[in-house]
């Protein structure tokens, strides 16, 4: 089996998959259009390249970019000569864009798996993500030997292509609900006097209990470190996607929506920069202050 793997988008999750992979054995090549992180990638020990085009032909090719517009615009480049086997987009797509990648992949000899991710920048460095797996038996089996480095087995085939992207929305939907819902039961707690922390304790060894509640409160909000590493921006336009996803197929999520429109107004209010756990700050702000 060829080790020569192309990682395209070298930010935060990508740049950490890349060293992954090197760490792991991999001949890896790596392209971003920021010089930044190609410098931060090269001092890692990847490979980068200044045009996408070098790329072209890799046997294995990870994609980490930031919509599904670019990741259609990428593909047709990596493409362009032949060589590559599997792709396997981590990013949080679109479903139609990633059927319709599959579909472009096959006519050039190639299959296309999408496969976004969750587990963080710690869970990538690691060669530890959790990845939602949308593509048929023939392209799963060509990219197995890349969704193994990348999650150490922890990834689940959910369907046919675009199946992926469908359950990281919702995943990533409900966690926004919950980052709302939370935030705003600990700040009830806070009116009665109750501790946040504690009331967050005594709730996730309950059956209200989350890895929001368990986790990413106490470390994040009530700590005021706000330093997941995943922006707000991100998690608003997910949200979005998530109900665009539903309403393409006739259903009305009216939860979801409300929950992304709360999030819509909190990108408004702190711009797409901020740390999405920074949604406390405009649905819980007596425990932000």
């Amino acid at each position: 089996m060829s080790k020569h793997i192309a990682v395209v988008g070298l930010g935060s999750m990508g740049g950490a998959m890349a060293g992954a992979l090197h760490r792991a054995g991999w001949q890896v090549c790596g392209y971003d259009p920021s010089p930044a992180a190609r410098a931060a990638a090269e001092e890692a020990g990847v490979r980068a390249v200044d045009d996408l085009d070098a790329l072209a032909g890799t046997p294995y090719v990870v994609l980490s970019l930031p919509s599904a517009t670019v990741v259609e615009a990428t593909l047709p480049v990596l493409l362009a000569r032949p060589g590559t086997l599997a792709v396997v987009d981590t990013t949080t797509s679109q479903p139609d864009t990633s059927a319709a990648c599959a579909a472009l992949a096959a006519q050039k000899g190639a299959v296309f798996v999408d496969a976004p991710v969750s587990g963080g920048r710690a869970g990538a460095a690691a060669g530890r993500l959790t990845a939602f797996v949308g593509a048929t038996e023939e392209a799963l089996d060509a990219a197995r030997p890349v969704l193994d480095a990348l999650t150490d087995g922890q990834y689940r085939h959910l369907g046919g292509p675009g199946s992926g992207n469908v359950v990281k929305l919702l995943n990533n939907v409900l966690a926004a609900v919950n980052l709302v819902s939370v935030g705003e039961a600990l700040a009830v707690a806070k009116a009665y006097g109750v501790d946040p922390a504690a009331a967050a304790a005594g709730i996730s060894g309950a059956s209200g209990g989350s890895k929001v509640s368990a986790a990413m409160y106490p470390d994040w909000v009530l700590s005021g470190t706000y330093d997941s590493g995943f922006a707000l921006g991100l998690m608003a336009r997910d949200a979005s996607l998530a109900v665009e996803t539903a309403q393409q197929r006739g259903e009305s999520p009216r939860l979801l929506a409300a929950a992304s429109d709360r999030w819509q107004s909190a990108l408004a209010d702190l711009g797409p920069t901020a740390d999405f756990t920074e949604i406390a700050r405009t649905v819980a702000p007596s425990l932000t202050s």
